[in-house]
């Protein structure tokens, strides 16, 4: 290479699941008699729902849909994103200054970090946690304070072990609920404990919100506390509970000055999203309750059929959890790193060790439930004839 590459690059490796399905790739070129079953990666499988591919489909056979479109999104996707809020969280949104429409939540991630840390400024990172917030982080020559999740307090951030921390120069709270990869829910004490935490000490809570449906009866927002938007902001997507995940849609919310400041950086970025996909999301997001308790109906299916797959390896594991995972604990003296290696060399599933998360996951492994019941069938057949 002709010239260096920044230092900020040398914080950060390539993403673990681009480096594994690379590595499955290989192994399915290599001549395998059944592809690997990857139950890693947590991409819906499913159809997203008919209206947004009726429209999407519709628009884009139209003239004037294929030109650079606002920054800050059409009104009508912004109009529909702030009654999804009221009608499913009871959260008032004002869709003028209030939301953001994103190209996915994850680019929003770094979006808010590149927007509000500066070269040391400190970010609270959950371990385990999404390991985009710390690689957002250091790309932007943040300093990261991991805080512990653990199974004994419901994976639920130790408040008072919080508050025994050095909160100087800390700018920005990452948490994420129900949890990945944990699959713990939230609840309104929680959020309401966080909003005062983050008032109380100047720090902006920035709660990513994508699973909230998925095998969840109940769906919370963290804007839904009482001044919630002076410290804090959420991100949500269509991704998981539309399964529009390769359409790259999703919304940031906060009080003004904090969409601005985001917009700032976002209008540098892109040139706006495609005006058929933003239309078609409006359809989306005006989905009934039918929608979803068939969605989770089929999730419902296969998070049994994920824990029998738990049952043979003999990992311990919450058989209530919510979002896209099933996330278990190993039997003591089993390592996770090696049953994952030996269940994708010996019987092709790919199983997430829990170790990516963080040091609080070193001892748990991560199925998706991205797969259909007869795939987790199968993978289940393949792990039991190589124990």
């Amino acid at each position: 290479m002709i010239i260096q590459p920044a230092h900020r690059t040398e914080s950060v490796k390539e993403y673990y699941f681009s480096v594994k399905n690379k590595e499955i790739a290989r192994l399915n070129a290599d001549g395998r008699s059944e592809a690997v079953i990857n139950l890693g990666i947590g991409s819906p499988d499913g159809r997203p729902p008919q209206a947004a591919i009726d429209e999407i489909c519709s628009c884009a056979k139209q003239d004037g849909m294929h030109a650079y479109q606002p920054y800050v999104g059409i009104p009508e996707l912004r109009r529909a994103f702030a009654d999804w809020y009221s009608r499913w969280y009871g959260v008032t949104l004002d869709p003028g200054t209030e939301i953001q429409p994103l190209t996915g939540s994850k680019e929003g991630i770094l979006i808010i970090s590149l927007a509000f840390l500066n070269k040391g400024d400190k970010v609270l990172v959950p371990d385990p946690g999404y390991p985009t917030y710390s690689s957002a982080a250091r790309l932007c020559e943040a300093e990261i304070l991991p805080y512990d999740l653990v199974e004994e307090k419901g994976w639920q951030p130790d408040l008072d072990a919080l508050e025994k921390m050095d909160l100087s120069g800390v700018k920005i709270m990452w948490t994420n609920y129900p949890n990945m990869p944990t699959g713990a829910p939230a609840d309104p004490a929680l959020y309401e404990k966080l909003v005062s935490f983050g008032r109380r000490h100047g720090i902006l809570i920035c709660n990513d919100n994508p699973y909230s449906f998925i095998l969840s009866k109940e769906h919370f927002s963290i804007l839904a506390v009482p001044g919630a938007k002076d410290c804090c902001l959420e991100l949500n997507s269509l991704s998981k509970a539309h399964n529009m995940a390769g359409w790259r849609l999703g919304m940031v919310a906060s009080c003004p000055e904090v969409v601005t400041e985001i917009l700032k950086v976002k209008s540098q970025l892109d040139s706006g999203i495609f005006r058929p996909l933003q239309l078609a999301a409006v359809q989306a997001l005006a989905q009934g309750p039918e929608w979803f308790e068939a969605l989770n109906s089929e999730y419902e299916r296969r998070r049994i059929a994920a824990g029998r797959i738990f049952d043979l390896l003999g990992v311990r594991y919450n058989p209530a959890s919510q979002g896209l995972f099933l996330w278990g604990r190993v039997p003591e003296g089993e390592d996770p790193v090696k049953i994952s290696d030996k269940l994708l060399y010996e019987a092709g599933v790919f199983i997430t060790p829990g170790f990516i998360f963080g040091k609080n996951g070193g001892r748990y492994l991560r199925i998706s439930l991205c797969a259909t019941v007869e795939k987790l069938g199968r993978a289940y057949d393949k792990i039991k004839s190589v124990l």
